[in-house]
């Protein structure tokens, strides 16, 4: 199917499954419905299943926007909770359209709990409480992680009840855009279709070892973690930093801890430094994480020396301690584990490089165990001359058998909705709609917001967030809860809202002279050759200032 086609159908306000290889365009269609949908001031929910992806589309986690974290059920109880916090109900009240990118890695589980979650606030027992829902993805990529003892039919979306209601009509997309390259295209084509030629296999082999041409450092992708933790220790070495130690706190039954210890990824002794690349290791739906949000320590904050974490969508977090536990039936703790939910992240394992665009990669295939991972691993590239392949077998060229069949039948469907497509049918049913949304079909009206969303920058930062409630005249406190995120964080937020927008009256952040005066002294102290740290400063000042108040000094001072 083409794109405009595509578009056409998200526009008639359908359930819709966007997919097709990689490279085709998904990503692009959905921002273009999305431009669409605000145009029209129809309320609509942007989300990814990690957070990786999620910052393709400017969007948070599925996870986070819906409540639901990590859990496998809800009870009504939990419901009534869910619907007593404000920024929660908020958005799920008014949402018409939800967009959940990357499908293929979110457990029916979690698919299930969504569907719940939307009839409960909606109060409509229509799937998905009678609102659009566009899933967009490729089956082709790693099954979502759930226990061992699960095959794909129990893991993959497209297999859900929740996926049969809601009827989803099949956009399978069939130009290439990302390979610029036609070989690698058609290496990844062949893959796709279960046997690999002799021609394209000799192809793939040639760029065991090559040196890539490319001025963006190579990511590097392998299939392990100890061969990623190898790489990792060694990359923390060079860098000429002072290092940071954490341990792990536990308690309860030994031998419940030591399977506890295994299931964990969040390393029991860990050393970390400013500049340091990392990926946490744990939702954290309050902060908008995922498992595998990367980012990097730029500074150690509060009282604890928790890591300060920008994250690859800019925003900053605050890295503090985790509980992982072992309860039994009453809800007693049996085993406990808490560390700081990161791990260093020069180098990735290929699952979490799903939903990346690489530029130039290193991997190593040569221990692939699981079908898919190759194809996921060299369909993040645009070109076969960026790749340097470190080794591969026959595993890695192998795909799910339950994808495969499911991705001839989407195929099948796509042509069907094509050939069935009326495009006059579908404008009419865009403009109908739009109303059903309380969206706007004027004209005027449409060009006027156009406007209002092109003043805006390119990415409703998380800055920009802020920045929204700030305006609301909204306390440090207050944000910090409406955001799900520290004070800290926000105080970091108002430093670089100073600096992009001068006119914005902050007065009512601006700590009081006494506090200002030392900040500033102790700022001025700092040794000169040292990058801006609020711990030295922290330091400098005995502890008698808190975190918050010297971000919030700062902001006033440089």
């Amino acid at each position: 199917m083409k794109q405009e086609l595509a578009l056409s159908i998200l526009k008639s306000g359908k359930n819709v499954f966007l997919t097709g290889s990689a490279g085709t365009g998904k990503t692009y269609i959905l921002n273009q419905y999305i431009k669409y949908l605000k145009e029209r001031k129809v309320p609509v929910a942007v989300t990814a299943s990690t957070g990786i992806a999620s910052t393709h589309i400017n969007g948070m986690t599925i996870h986070a926007w819906a409540g639901i974290g990590i859990k496998d059920s809800l009870t009504q109880a939990q419901l009534r909770t869910l619907k007593t916090k404000k920024y929660l109900a908020k958005k799920l009240d008014k949402v018409e359209v939800l967009i959940i990118d990357e499908i293929s890695m979110l457990h029916q589980r979690q698919l299930a709990l969504v569907d719940q979650v939307l009839k409960y606030f909606k109060m409509n027992q229509l799937p998905f409480g009678g609102i659009q829902v566009v899933f967009c993805g490729d089956f082709f990529q790693l099954p979502p992680i759930g226990n061992d003892d699960e095959t794909s039919r129990s893991k993959f979306c497209f297999m859900s009840p929740e996926w049969v209601n809601a009827e989803p009509n099949i956009c399978y997309l069939t130009q290439q855009y990302r390979q610029t390259n036609d070989e690698l295209n058609s290496i990844l084509n062949e893959i796709r279709s279960g046997r690999i030629s002799e021609m394209r296999y000799v192809k793939l082999q040639e760029s065991i070892g090559q040196n890539i041409k490319s001025e963006v450092a190579p990511t590097k992708l392998f299939t392990h973690n100890y061969d990623v933790d190898n790489i990792n220790n060694t990359e923390l070495k060079k860098i000429n930093s002072k290092s940071k130690f954490f341990s792990a706190e536990t308690k309860g039954n030994e031998k419940l801890l030591e399977g506890l210890k295994k299931s964990v990824l969040a390393l029991e002794s860990m050393e970390l430094k400013i500049g340091a690349k990392v990926m946490f290791v744990r939702n954290i739906p309050e902060k908008g994480l995922v498992n595998g949000s990367l980012g990097e320590i730029v500074d150690f904050d509060n009282d604890e020396n928790h890591p300060l974490v920008r994250l690859v969508d800019d925003r900053l977090v605050i890295a503090s301690p985790e509980d992982w536990k072992i309860q039994d039936e009453t809800g007693k703790v049996l085993a406990q584990f808490n560390q700081i939910p990161l791990r260093l992240a020069w180098a990735i394992t290929i699952h979490k490089s799903q939903g990346m665009t690489l530029d130039a990669a290193e991997i190593d295939l040569s221990n692939t165990f699981e079908k898919g991972q190759g194809y996921v691993a060299l369909s993040r590239l645009k070109k076969l001359e960026n790749l340097k392949l470190l080794g591969i077998n026959q595993m890695a060229l192998q795909v799910d058998a339950l994808a495969f069949k499911a991705d001839r039948r989407f195929q099948e469907l796509s042509v069907k909705a094509d050939q069935e497509s009326n495009v006059l049918e579908l404008e009419n049913a865009a403009q109908k709609f739009i109303k059903k949304c309380g969206g706007t079909t004027d004209e005027k009206e449409i060009l006027k917001q156009k406007g209002k969303i092109k003043k805006k920058s390119k990415k409703e930062s998380t800055y920009d967030q802020t920045y929204e409630l700030v305006k609301l005249g909204r306390s440090i406190s207050e944000i910090a809860e409406e955001r799900g995120m520290v004070e800290g964080t926000i105080a970091s937020h108002i430093i670089r809202l100073k600096k992009e927008y001068p006119e914005a009256n902050l007065s009512s952040y601006r700590p009081k002279k006494s506090l200002l005066d030392l900040v500033e002294i102790a700022y001025k102290n700092r040794p000169k050759n040292e990058p801006l740290s609020t711990k030295t400063i922290y330091d400098e000042l005995n502890g008698k200032v808190n975190y918050t108040d010297i971000k919030l000094a700062l902001a006033f001072i440089i």
